[in-house]
């Protein structure tokens, strides 16, 4: 069991977080594996924020395995963060992007 659940909950209630935290697992892995093998940058940037909702899941899972709604304020902060950080990623990818253009139109430039 991954989640620590309410001794209060049913064993429907259990049998269901157990199957989402083994799910929230398994896309953690996959998540990890495209940030590894990638092959760009923006490829990069959409797992970690699919990481980032992972963890927001994961938050709301326990939220609901404890019965308790702190976890949900953990939830709403991490969400709030991460968009921000998804929303930086894209502005230096974009960045970088245009810098590389700029550069290869002055090369194109100097050849001619």
């Amino acid at each position: 069991m991954l989640v620590t659940i309410d001794e209060n909950r049913s064993t429907l209630m259990a049998f269901a977080i157990d199957g989402a935290s083994w799910l929230l697992l398994l896309a953690l892995a996959l998540c990890f594996l495209r940030i590894v093998r990638g092959p760009t940058l923006a490829d990069r940037v959409v797992a970690l924020d699919v990481l980032n909702i992972l963890a927001v899941a994961y938050c709301a899972l326990l939220a609901v395995a404890s019965g308790r709604a702190v976890y949900l304020d953990a939830a709403i902060a991490l969400a709030l963060v991460a968009f921000l950080v998804t929303v930086a990623f894209a502005r230096f990818i974009e960045r970088s992007h245009t810098h590389n253009s700029d550069n290869r139109e002055e090369q194109t430039d100097a050849n001619r």
